[in-house]
């Protein structure tokens, strides 16, 4: 299971920014996460979009209704269970995700005003269908490169 979760200002993104942000950050964290492009593991995906009103957000100290219309500030937000998250694959996700980004919103490159949050939830610390998961028992669907499934099981000391 892995959430995304993407806040902005209000009205920052179009529905047709989210429609292909959806799709685009989700990609982004599977291809690393399970070592290829897996159609199938984006069930296991939720990209969650939360805008604020302009008085609700600061940059510098500053509200971003204070600082005039060409203020621009966004907060992504990404939880995946435990796995093979070196620092190279983290850097990889975090990349990915800003780049998406930059993508969707027409732009060269992403705002130096925009962050990215990554987490781990630590096995055993997940929950859903009224009970605990892990993602031990995913490393078997399919989904996964056998060298990522490897590297999960020698992540975890499974």
């Amino acid at each position: 299971m892995t959430i995304i979760t993407v806040n902005t200002p209000t009205g920052r993104l179009n529905p047709e920014q989210r429609r292909k942000l959806a799709e685009t950050l989700t990609d982004a964290v599977l291809v690393p996460e399970v070592g290829q492009f897996a159609p199938a593991a984006r069930v296991g995906f939720q990209v969650h979009f939360v805008e604020r009103e302009p008085d609700m957000m600061a940059i510098g100290g500053r509200l971003l209704a204070d600082l005039g219309p060409d203020a621009d500030a966004m907060v992504i937000d990404v939880a995946v269970m435990d796995g093979d998250w070196r620092q190279e694959v983290r850097a990889a996700v975090i990349e990915r995700v800003l780049g998406a980004l930059a993508e969707s919103c027409d732009l060269a490159e992403p705002s130096p005003a925009w962050w990215v949050n990554f987490r781990v939830i630590d096995e055993g610390s997940w929950g859903s269908r009224g009970g605990v998961l892990s993602v031990l028992p995913l490393l078997d669907s399919g989904v996964f490169t056998e060298e990522k499934a490897r590297a999960v099981r020698a992540a975890l000391g499974a």
